[in-house]
């Protein structure tokens, strides 16, 4: 960790609980992790999947409730892949933890195209990996590092490349049914994260590895909203309120909602907005979240934050 100054040293710890605060928060919200949960987190090596590992060892002293961590990782044997770098690192930590190997680089190289863009084939074969490896390892959710930008930035990808209204949730059930997936990170900012990892000089590895090209639509994506963020502060905050505040009957899906069965004298829970102007108002947002004071001063408050169940 980076040797800080006083008020250098203040801003880390405001910025620490408020990390921990969104994953709390989070973990609340979606009941993403209960008593005797064994908790596999997914480590790529990168800053988003390291922040998730070191907020839920903190969690996992504090919370209310018992629940075990395993960590992941996938060496996929890509060319160059510093096969020491996690297991050094997880050992210093004293977690359990478990690196799979598995030629999944070969098998990508050998099916795509020279030029095309590897990712959805190399995803698809790292997630049956880990389902298979959390059977194995009797792990009852797996964590996979997402934070509130990949969100938002899926949500745009969906709705501008695919036509879809959807984006990547918190907590979802595999296809097969047999497995919980959750994302810890879901209320937490992509720049708290950089700020985060820098500090705490996680050992990040690159994730170029591969030499596939980039994203380039996602690349776009991300760019208009880190742009939308440096214009109008909190516009992020209100889009991702609104991924909470859904209301069915003012979309046009009639797989969701019975349009063709609207009678008069039904009471519709949502009014008659049809012919009004939009009312531009900013929903509230949980600003515990996101706030640079102390609002929560005592860190062990952190643990009301975490699954009431049970």
């Amino acid at each position: 960790m980076q040797t800080l100054t006083a008020k250098q040293k203040y801003n880390f710890n405001k910025l620490e609980k408020r990390i921990r605060r969104c994953v709390g928060k989070a973990i609340e919200d979606f009941n993403m992790i209960e008593d005797g949960d064994k908790v596999m987190v997914c480590l790529s090596g990168g800053k988003d999947s390291y922040t998730m590992l070191d907020v839920l060892i903190y969690l996992k002293h504090k919370a209310p409730i018992n629940f075990d961590i395993v960590a992941v990782n996938l060496d996929q044997k890509q060319p160059g892949f510093p096969e020491d770098v996690l297991p050094k690192y997880l050992e210093s930590l004293g977690v359990d933890f478990e690196i799979v190997e598995e030629d999944t680089y070969s098998i990508v190289k050998e099916k795509v195209p020279e030029g095309k863009t590897t990712c959805a084939l190399c995803s698809r074969l790292r997630r049956g990996i880990l389902y298979k490896t959390a059977n194995r390892l009797g792990a009852t959710k797996i964590a996979l590092g997402h934070h509130r930008d990949d969100i938002l930035e899926t949500l745009f990808l969906n709705m501008f490349y695919g036509g879809k209204l959807k984006t990547m949730p918190p907590k979802l059930i595999s296809d097969n049914n047999e497995h919980i997936v959750i994302r810890p990170l879901a209320y937490c900012r992509e720049k708290d994260i950089v700020k985060f990892s820098e500090v705490k000089e996680f050992p990040i590895i690159p994730c170029n590895l591969c030499g596939s090209q980039e994203n380039l639509q996602r690349k776009i994506i991300k760019e208009m909203l880190q742009s939308w963020d440096k214009s109008h502060p909190g516009r992020l905050e209100t889009m991702f309120n609104a991924t909470q505040n859904v209301s069915l009957s003012h979309l046009a899906d009639t797989s969701l909602y019975d349009f063709k069965g609207l009678k008069t004298n039904q009471m519709i829970e949502e009014g008659d907005l049809a012919f009004d102007q939009p009312t531009i108002i900013q929903p509230e947002i949980d600003s515990s979240l996101y706030a640079d004071d102390e609002q929560i001063a005592d860190e062990d408050k952190i643990d009301i934050a975490i699954i009431n169940a049970g």
